[in-house]
């Protein structure tokens, strides 16, 4: 039987997803559960591994069993055994020929920034942060001269072992959600930022490059155009320095709908 999972976590104490000889991954506590609820060993296969700090609202995995076992008992068996910041959100028995990773036509991220005056406590881990008044318009239009195909090298890490740099981005929205009054003193209010970006594939690092462009032009330190410039570098050295890893967020994969699997989770409905 091949099973996928809709898996969400805090990644804030892991080394990333994939696995480690440490065991401290997101991929190595999840198959450990599964191997002591299936009481077989159990190897994952995920959509899109997420970086050490990086968090997953609907990272999706698929594995082979011989058990037969009801969706929801994956769901509850495992979670038993998993750390209370990792939890599967729902299970789906899939045909054979579904892949996570190779099925997939897209995928999503969202980042979190808060811009305040005043760093973050509650939400500390869990959204980048700026304590800069950023241009909206600015930004949107600097987003917008990455849509489309292009090579993305200017935003690609050192370490990156993707094939290829070219990439389709499909999206980028900007918005400003949850806005407060303007400070007494400083004349401007605190604001969480969100970024949400979709694309067939990303390289290693690509949106916290991206976003560090992002933010620079927000800030006023870079026009937008500059973006453009960056782009056409098509040299790593060209960008702004990678952003924090705090805010960003994998939403999950897209699959046609023929596959019949969730596209959320209640995570969604938390993530400002």
């Amino acid at each position: 039987m091949r099973v996928a999972l809709g898996v969400s976590y805090n990644g804030h104490a892991y080394n990333g997803w994939q696995s480690q000889l440490s065991g401290n991954t997101i991929q190595d506590k999840l198959e450990a559960a599964l191997g002591r609820f299936a009481t077989h060993a159990v190897g994952t296969l995920c959509a899109g591994r997420t970086d050490s700090g990086v968090h997953g609202l609907m990272q999706v995995v698929h594995f082979d069993t011989p058990l037969r076992r009801p969706d929801a008992s994956w769901v509850r068996g495992t979670n038993t055994f998993l750390p209370p910041d990792i939890a599967v959100q729902w299970a789906r028995h899939v045909p054979p020929g579904f892949h996570a990773r190779g099925s997939a036509t897209a995928r999503r991220y969202a980042y979190v920034l808060l811009q305040s005056p005043v760093r973050p406590s509650v939400d500390a881990g869990r959204v980048g942060w700026v304590y800069h008044p950023l241009d909206g318009d600015a930004m949107r239009q600097a987003a917008s001269a990455l849509l489309g195909e292009h090579d993305f090298t200017s935003f690609r890490a050192s370490a990156c072992q993707a094939k290829s740099p070219v990439k389709t981005l499909q999206r980028i929205d900007i918005s400003c959600n949850r806005p407060s009054a303007p400070h007494p003193e400083l004349g401007w209010g605190s604001c969480y930022w969100r970024f949400e970006f979709e694309a067939n594939a990303f390289l290693h690092h690509m949106i916290r490059n991206i976003m560090g462009c992002l933010v620079a032009i927000g800030m006023g330190k870079q026009p937008a155009d500059w973006m453009q410039q960056v782009l056409q570098a098509r040299s790593r050295n060209a960008a702004a320095p990678t952003f924090s890893p705090d805010g960003l967020y994998f939403l999950g994969p897209v699959y046609d709908a023929s596959w019949n699997l969730p596209d959320r989770t209640p995570p969604f409905d938390w993530l400002p």
